[in-house]
């Protein structure tokens, strides 16, 4: 048997282009000049009549369709976008590409929703000439709203605004569909590959705060991806080929003579850096060996690649470490991976005549792009650039990627621009049917606004953060008094989900593309928008249940047989808060800012202790303390507001725990 929604869905999307080819036939039917004046004009108008009986019963059908995939959640705002722009279409036949803007009402008192095109279409209309009143526009719209399942009624205020009141009825079904089946993502059109290139760190180099960033960002990125039902593949791009290689394996050389043998104790990688750094700067003959170490290693000599894999490895398990704490999950594919490929993507530059010389470099101009790509240097090596173009290449081909997404620092955005074009001149991809994207983020700060350093200067390693984070934590438990409450096994996690819960969502919570101030003492603040308040408020609605003696059996049957009543303006205010989700996945899918779902989690801890203060759903005997009554619908938003909560740190790459 096949997946049932898949073919609701696919049946859904047949209907729908059918829809569409009827819509334009009915267009130009409405126009018979083009067809010609004749004696079948009376003909003419039986067909329309005809095909309008069948658009709408296509229509009908579509809307029963939809209502028995509710296996998926339900994107209030792209239906509504959905229904309007069709009303549009009817109110205005003439007009190309309307404007089509629907976005929640931020005023209960004016309705859930509200459609604000006509002003825009007025200003469309009036530099063709027409000068009509936008709020005439939006009473066409208004008009020609088709029949639906959501909408209660409209009303139109101001110079044009509708606003929209949903039907309490289905927003208590979404509730129940989604209490009955989980938080599931609104079905894809299509599973499309998705590439995602993160962390990258540089091998014999410590992971320092600047990784943190891109580490932490591109994890929830791929998590958003994976829940919504792409093919994600997580690529580390670590630095682990160049020259400072054969500095490194000429140095161990000297240092661990018998390293074919006995692998070497380096404990200090980063030591052992600035060692042979040092060598390198001021040993003449020591210099000539590293070349000549970058030389043999770059001709694949067995004695040499061996010295290199000791380093890697070395490098590999300290980054693991870091990997382990933030529940990361990544395929290294670094720029060794590339070498092979490199030579190949030049020739084919070269062959289509777009490479330069320049006092002996070779290099490559893309249209509209002031800084040329250095593919080939003067000496023969290859550089970053060329790099960057083959990874990207191979992305493409080897991997057929829809989306590639690249997540450094800002800094490089110049660069990623200068190589997609590169990739879009040679004709690798068409940036209308592939998704290449450089996903920037600001730089982290100290609490003095300057760049995050220790007090010694030197950039602080990432490792130190996260063990200071994890004192940090303890501490505030302690305060707390839950030391004397959970068993230590519980402390612990509680422990690990607050500290590391904490520097993701400190993180994550701030646009990417502006620069933070990293605090500790902010993002453990149990107050406000942070993790801590809303890991302790997730516990909270949890514990609700569990009071009440009601377990997950219960809590089903219920969901099964109790109608989500929402009749009290609270009860209301959330169960549309809830049901907004898929809209805000939506949204990041299509800017990639993930602060978006930090800001709703706050909204939604804050709307559901709205909720708990003015809507009892346990009520207990004042004297004795006993449960006498159990509002069970209200439970059931409670439970709805646990799952949608709990989706949400999921993507945020959060561990909440079940005791705190």
């Amino acid at each position: 048997m096949g997946d049932p929604v898949a073919g609701y869905t696919s049946r859904i999307q047949q209907q729908e282009l059918e829809i569409h080819s009827l819509t334009a036939e009915l267009e130009s039917l409405k126009n018979p000049q083009g067809l010609g004046l004749s004696s079948h004009l009376d003909g003419l108008r039986e067909e329309n009549a005809k095909l309008k009986y069948r658009l709408n019963v296509l229509k009908r059908s579509l809307q029963e369709e939809r209502s028995q995939c509710s296996k998926t959640m339900m994107n209030i705002n792209q239906r509504l976008q959905e229904i309007f722009g069709e009303a549009i279409r009817e109110a205005c036949p003439d007009l190309e590409n309307p404007p089509l803007a629907v976005t929640p009402n931020q005023q209960a008192k004016f309705g859930d929703y509200q459609c604000n095109s006509a002003m825009a279409m007025a200003q469309m209309m009036k530099s063709k000439g027409l000068k009509v009143n936008p709020r005439q526009i939006a009473e066409n719209i208004q008009q020609n709203i088709p029949d639906n399942e959501l909408i209660e009624k409209t009303e139109i205020a101001g110079p044009g605004f509708i606003n929209v009141h949903l039907k309490r009825s289905f927003v208590s079904k979404l509730l129940t569909n989604l209490l009955l089946n989980g938080v599931q993502p609104p079905p894809l059109e299509s599973k499309k590959k998705v590439v995602v290139d993160f962390s990258s760190p540089n091998i014999a180099k410590e992971m320092h705060v600047g990784h943190l960033r891109s580490t932490i960002i591109g994890d929830s990125m791929c998590r958003l991806f994976e829940f919504l039902g792409y093919d994600v593949l997580r690529l580390n791009h670590v630095g682990d080929w160049g020259t400072q290689f054969g500095m490194l394996i000429a140095h161990l050389q000297d240092k661990f003579p018998n390293y074919l043998t006995v692998s070497p104790p380096i404990g200090d990688l980063q030591a052992f850096y600035k060692e042979s750094k040092k060598r390198f700067d001021e040993e003449e003959d020591f210099k000539k060996r590293a070349y000549q170490c970058v030389v043999k290693l770059q001709s694949k000599d067995p004695a040499f690649i061996k010295g290199w894999n000791l380093i890697c490895d070395v490098s590999r398990n300290e980054f693991q470490k870091v990997y382990n704490c933030l529940d990361i999950q990544i395929i290294e594919r670094g720029e060794s991976f590339y070498q092979e490929k490199m030579t190949a993507v030049v020739k084919e530059f070269e062959a289509k005549g777009l490479v330069e010389m320049d006092e002996g470099r070779k290099i490559v101009f893309a249209p509209g792009q002031q800084i040329p790509l250095t593919v080939v240097k003067s000496d023969g090596g290859y550089t970053y650039d060329t790099s960057d173009l083959a990874a990207l290449r191979h992305r493409l081909f080897d991997e057929k990627a829809d989306i590639i997404i690249y997540v450094t620092d800002s800094g490089q955005g110049t660069h990623f621009q200068v190589v997609f074009a590169a990739a879009q001149m040679i004709g690798w991809y068409d940036p209308n049917v592939t998704r290449v994207e450089h996903a920037g983020f600001g730089v982290v700060l100290g609490e003095d606004k300057k760049k995050f350093k220790t007090r010694s200067g030197d950039t602080v390693r990432l490792m130190d953060l996260l063990d200071e984070g994890l004192k940090r934590s303890m501490d505030k438990l302690k305060e707390k008094d839950r030391d004397k409450v959970l068993s230590t096994e519980d402390l612990t996690k509680a422990q690990r989900s607050v500290a590391f819960g904490c520097i993701k969502y400190a993180d994550l919570s701030h646009n990417r593309i502006n620069d933070y101030v990293f605090s500790f003492d902010k993002m453990l603040d149990d107050r406000g928008n942070t993790a801590a308040y809303l890991l302790y408020a997730f516990t909270r609605i949890r514990s609700i249940a569990r009071l009440a003696n009601i377990d997950e059996a219960a809590l089903r049957k219920a969901a099964e047989t109790t109608e989500v009543l929402l009749e009290h303006d609270k009860e209301w205010k959330l169960g549309k808060c809830l049901l907004r989700f898929p809209e805000i996945l939506q949204k990041i899918l299509d800017d990639l800012l993930l602060h978006t779902l930090c800001d709703y989690l706050y909204e939604l801890a804050t709307t559901f202790t709205e909720f708990y203060d003015s809507c009892y759903c346990i009520e207990k005997d004042r004297q004795t303390g006993e449960v006498v009554k159990v509002n069970m619908w209200r439970m059931l938003l409670c439970d709805a507001t646990a799952a949608i909560m709990a989706k949400g740190f999921d993507i945020l790459g959060i561990n909440p725990v079940s005791r705190m």
